[in-house]
């Protein structure tokens, strides 16, 4: 028999891991939407910070910060002058092996080639132009001579054609002319694509010739001109890199060497083609290169091609720029930089974005990221249980039902059971249904129930409430952190009555200079007004509509606030501000609360704040009203409220 061994895996994300709870990463961005963040800013955030639970995973900033320090080595490298300073070692080295051969030499023919060595110009360029025509004495400088050639010419191909230089480590005239063939043939090719009738076949044909000059290995025509313009772009900025002394010299010897080669219109025939095809890369620009270890010129290419990827993959790792997304990020590049774990990282990442968009958390609307009903639904749940966890342990929830049935009479029939029922289980009809189940796989006759099998008396009337909950938008909200404590409470308080509550009828009213109805969906994203006012006599206006069309319905007013009323409602619809308030202002705000009292609505106030002539205000609200007034910090807002929530429907 075969055997088997166990052990970690290590080719790339553990395949049978559980799926990442993008609930998690959902409740993570709720606390900063919910301080006022957009959700792209708090998604973004979530990003760069890594996933909550996943401390092995790296975040966008971990995987800047190593492409920075890649980005700084690259730097620090090496000098780009490399071929220039080895090809004039190399002239050196010739002109005085030649002087070494001609010095014992008594002839005139002799003196007559060392004058013309002492002519030879300074700069390397026209130096090695002019001795392509001198006759070597001397066979070790005519070798030298001829492996500057060599070096010159295995550079320039490679600057253009990466691993060209290793394809004529040793070179014939066979070589060079296959190399003059396969330009050849790819201009003609891309020719050909320009007028429309390239095919994969004719690009295979061409791999299946050549493929050894491109050890990428390209799928299609696509992939290699992207690969050479890279490389040839690079080769661009390393000239605009160099002084232009060095710029003047090394260009000289490029052209000198494709002209030697033959390949001078060839090169830059595809180098036209290559920037017409794309013009977006930086053709251009340059980079600051601070080692002192000389660089080849190919190497120094590749070099700047590798610090041009780097500087696109900063920018996309970022995410700062409109409409930014982590499909923006180029895995291959990652891939070149940082390897393939960096890679996994990414995944993790685009798969966060993508399933909080296909799991329906996130919508892009015009191009703006916004949370979905679903998501606001899940920020409440959350921020309920949040507010449940800080409660004292033996109130915790709704779970001591003392009065569970007790909601109106029972009408004989009976439903399937739900989170939050307070009816009393019908005990027949829920073993009826696990006894239609089946029996156990013993053949005894035992019952197994499940959750499904539950069913509840109905009643016929269940007593609801008409919650309104005021909540003050003002500026001064923000300017003390209390903004972010509120809104989490409006959603905790909707999230509560949706859940247990579900026959409850909840309105939020925002204030500030003018009041209005908040739906659950915009609670989330809602920012502060940036005016002047503080108009509860709106707001209890609009709760004073709310209450009278549920006659019925038991009424519950809570009022968070951090200031006194400032402004009220005037006849003409417009309202009216004064700081301090006025006393037209304070008699219009009391007279709404004195409606409220005439309607049995207890008014309970949440101050956030502890000035005088806020708590004199209240305190007057309590006379009249016979309410409560709590002072809670803003991290106990929502504690307090749920839990006098709870209290009053207890009561009732």
């Amino acid at each position: 028999m075969s055997g088997y061994r166990y052990g970690e895996y290590h080719d790339g994300p553990d395949p049978l891991a559980p799926p990442y709870d993008v609930r998690a990463a959902l409740d993570e961005m709720g606390d900063a939407i919910l301080s006022g963040s957009t959700p792209q800013d708090s998604l973004r955030d979530l990003l760069r910070r890594g996933l909550p639970g996943a401390p092995d995973r790296r975040g966008l900033d971990d995987l800047l910060r190593e492409v920075r320090k890649r980005r700084r080595e690259l730097r620090e490298r090496g000098d780009l002058s490399g071929t220039l300073e080895r090809a004039r070692a190399l002239l050196d080295k010739a002109i005085g092996q030649e002087r070494a051969e001609l010095f014992p030499d008594p002839s005139d023919e002799a003196r007559m080639r060392e004058a013309e060595l002492d002519t030879v110009p300074s700069d390397t360029a026209s130096a090695v132009r002019q001795l392509g025509s001198y006759e070597w004495r001397s066979a070790a400088a005519r070798q030298t001579f001829e492996e500057l050639r060599d070096l010159l010419r295995r550079e320039v191909l490679d600057s253009r054609f990466r691993g060209m230089r290793d394809a004529l480590a040793n070179p014939d005239p066979a070589a060079m002319e296959r190399v003059r063939q396969m330009m050849a043939d790819l201009n003609d090719m891309l020719d050909k694509d320009a007028r429309g009738e390239h095919t994969q076949q004719d690009f295979d044909r061409f791999m299946e010739k050549y493929g050894d000059f491109f050890p990428e290995k390209p799928r299609n025509l696509n992939e290699l001109v992207d690969i050479l313009a890279r490389r040839a772009a690079a080769a661009q900025r390393m000239l605009a890199s160099m002084t232009p002394q060095q710029r003047e010299e090394l260009q000289a010897l490029i052209d000198q060497t494709l002209e030697q080669a033959g390949l001078r219109d060839q090169m830059s025939r595809l180098g036209q083609a290559l920037y017409n095809r794309r013009p977006d890369l930086n053709w251009d620009g340059s980079e600051r290169m601070e080692g002192e270890q000389p660089l080849g010129m190919g190497d120094a290419v590749t070099a700047l091609e590798e610090l041009a990827d780097l500087g696109q993959l900063e920018e996309a790792l970022r995410q700062d720029y409109p409409g930014a997304r982590l499909d923006d990020v180029d895995e291959a590049a990652i891939r070149r930089a940082l390897g393939r774990s960096a890679v996994d990282d990414l995944e993790a990442l685009k798969q966060i974005e993508r399933e909080l968009e296909e799991q329906g958390y996130l919508r892009r609307q015009r191009g703006k990221l916004e949370l979905t009903p679903k998501a606001v639904r899940r920020l409440g749940e959350t921020a309920l249980r949040r507010v449940f966890d800080s409660l004292d342990g033996g109130r915790r929830g709704d779970h001591d039902q003392r009065d569970a049935g007790a909601a109106g009479e029972l009408t004989g029939t009976s439903r399937p059971w739900r989170f939050g029922d307070e009816q009393p289980l019908d005990v027949v009809r829920t073993l009826v249904n696990g006894v239609r189940r089946g029996t156990a796989a013993d053949g005894r006759t035992r019952v197994s129930l499940s959750v499904d099998d539950f069913e509840v008396a109905e009643t016929e009337r269940r007593t609801a409430a008409a919650v309104c909950l005021l909540v003050d938008l003002s500026y001064s909200m923000a300017l003390r952190g209390t903004w972010a404590p509120a809104k989490q409470t409006a959603l905790a308080l909707q999230a509560l009555v949706a859940s247990k509550f579900p026959g409850d009828a909840v309105q939020i009213i925002g204030f500030s200079n003018y009041a209005r109805v908040l739906q659950p969906e915009e609670l989330a994203g809602l920012e502060w007004d940036m005016v002047q006012g503080t108009n509860l006599h709106h707001a209890l206006l609009i709760a004073g509509r709310h209450l009278d069309r549920h006659p019925d319905f038991e009424p519950v007013v809570l009022v968070v606030t951090d200031g006194e009323p400032t402004a009220h409602l005037m006849r003409n619809g417009r309202y009216w501000f004064e700081w301090p308030p006025s006393r037209e202002t304070l008699e219009l705000t009391l007279s709404e609360v004195d409606k409220m009292t005439r309607r049995r609505a207890t008014i309970n106030v949440f101050m956030l704040a502890t000035d005088e002539r806020l708590k004199e205000f209240v305190d007057e609200v309590a006379r009249r009203n016979g309410g409560r007034v709590f002072s809670p910090s803003a991290d106990r807002l929502g504690e307090y409220v749920v839990n006098d929530f709870l209290r009053v429907r207890r009561s009732r």
